[in-house]
């Protein structure tokens, strides 16, 4: 077989935006529309400076909510109820990315910087819902996102995981590093993947679905 060898792997950690359905269905661009009308709105920056700003914040601290938090003393439910009632119609199941997660042994988890509403409609637009053991959100973790350490100590914790038996896809590069350094194995997903040199980026995929159908993995029965 020339599939990825998991068969060490019986915890799947997944990101869940741009991961578990493909970035091209534009359904983040929309998320990031409303973001920077929020942002807009609340600083009164002209709406160029507005998203400047927005993408600032994401780099210094993983998370625009995280810069809004801190230095305009946003909460961050007012921040996440502005995503609650976005149109999923860019999302469709996939039944070959159903059947490839079905075929994973072990539990299944979600880890994302989105909040829980966003997380429970995403995956049941997906009908993906049921495969699910838990979604650590950004609620979770006390609102430290991904790259944080905290953050991935918090999910290792409140999981009960073993770092060096679970696999985690990401579909953001940076995010990966501090879960290659407590032993995980990593899998960078999206169509910028095979140009990504990282040594912390233990293996790459354009497409979630053929690459988990031809991996290696453990036979638990």
């Amino acid at each position: 077989m020339t599939g990825a060898d998991l068969s060490h792997v019986d915890t799947w950690l997944f990101d869940l935006d741009n991961t578990l359905y493909p970035a091209d269905c534009g359904l983040m661009d929309v998320v990031v529309t409303r973001m920077t009308d929020f942002v807009e709105k609340v600083t009164g920056l002209p709406r160029d400076e507005a998203f400047k700003l927005q993408k600032s914040y994401l780099s210094a601290h993983g998370l625009t909510l995280k810069g809004m938090m801190l230095n305009h003393g946003i909460e961050p439910a007012d921040f996440h109820a502005i995503f609650h009632d976005i149109s999923l119609e860019a999302l469709s199941q996939d039944p070959a990315t159903l059947a490839a997660l079905e075929r994973l042994p072990g539990r299944r988890i979600i880890f994302t910087n989105a909040d829980d509403v966003h997380a429970e409609r995403v995956l049941k637009k997906l009908g993906l819902d049921h495969l699910f053991e838990g979604v650590f959100h950004i609620g979770s973790a006390d609102y430290d996102p991904k790259p944080s350490r905290k953050a991935f100590d918090a999910c290792v914790a409140a999981h009960a995981l073993e770092p060096e038996a679970t696999a985690f896809f990401e579909d953001t590069e940076r995010n990966l590093e501090p879960a290659a350094a407590l032993g995980m194995t990593t899998v960078l997903v999206g169509a910028h993947a095979p140009a990504c040199a990282a040594p912390f980026v233990h293996h790459r995929t354009e497409q979630l679905a053929p690459f988990l159908a031809g991996a290696r993995i453990r036979d638990l029965t």
